[in-house]
């Protein structure tokens, strides 16, 4: 981390800092930031995101901290599933409550989850939890291997 800039012990202050400067940038005509690690004054910066009103900010990981960043400055949280849906979704409900307590709409925060392997219950739970996305993996292997698999899961998701 140190190589590229940031000192372990202050790395998620860096983040947010450089979030919401990002965020200053992509939507005003005339950007300053003066924060404790980032600082600039007025500037202008085109052209402008496509995206409205900015390109969105997703935070990976599990766990109150996590929580608590996707809550206050990110557009959406994507856990790992390798924690398993109950894990997920007991977070989930953490978040929504944490988005409320930080003034915000937690509908207005995306959530995506990595699938794994297909589960029809983990799917349906999801579902019912009003989560947006969940990503199936891809092996980087040929269309041998991958075409299969893409048939399987379209089959599954019908």
């Amino acid at each position: 981390m140190e190589h590229h800039g940031a000192a372990f012990p202050t790395r998620f202050r860096v983040m947010r800092e450089r979030v919401l400067a990002m965020k200053e940038i992509w939507t005003k005509e005339e950007a300053e930031f003066h924060g404790e690690f980032v600082r600039f004054d007025r500037l202008w910066s085109y052209p402008k995101p496509v995206q409205k009103p900015h390109p969105p900010v997703l935070l990976g990981g599990e766990g109150p901290h996590t929580l608590r960043r996707v809550a206050e400055f990110c557009d959406g949280w994507f856990p790992r599933g390798r924690a398993g849906a109950d894990a997920i979704l007991a977070q989930l409900a953490e978040l929504r409550e944490q988005a409320t307590r930080a003034g915000r709409d937690p509908r207005t925060i995306s959530v995506s989850v990595f699938g794994g392997q297909p589960d029809r219950s983990a799917f349906d739970r999801y579902r019912a939890a009003r989560i947006d996305r969940v990503v199936l993996p891809l092996p980087s292997q040929g269309r041998e291997h991958v075409l299969p698999l893409l048939d399987k899961y379209a089959d599954f998701l019908r």
